[in-house]
């Protein structure tokens, strides 16, 4: 959890060298949130779709992989809820 203010200002005054973030507190985001000024340095903010990288998509092939073949073999299923 981050407290987006702190974070845009401890950019700006050069005491953080840089941040990356996929996620914000409010999605989507509104007009006024601090990460999305303009003048902070060394900051990358990008969608939320981590979801959607190479790795992932085989990761998630992989399960869906094992869960039909534990189907039909009578075997627990990977079931998040």
């Amino acid at each position: 959890l981050i407290d987006e203010q702190a974070l845009a200002d401890a950019l700006r005054n050069g005491h953080l060298g840089g941040a990356a973030t996929d996620v914000l507190s409010v999605e989507p985001p509104t007009a006024g949130n601090p990460l999305l000024a303009n003048d902070i340095p060394r900051l990358i903010v990008t969608p939320h779709n981590a979801w959607g990288s190479r790795e992932a998509r085989q990761r998630i092939v992989g399960q869906l992989t094992e869960n039909a073949q534990g189907y039909f073999s009578g075997k627990a299923l990977r079931v998040v809820s």
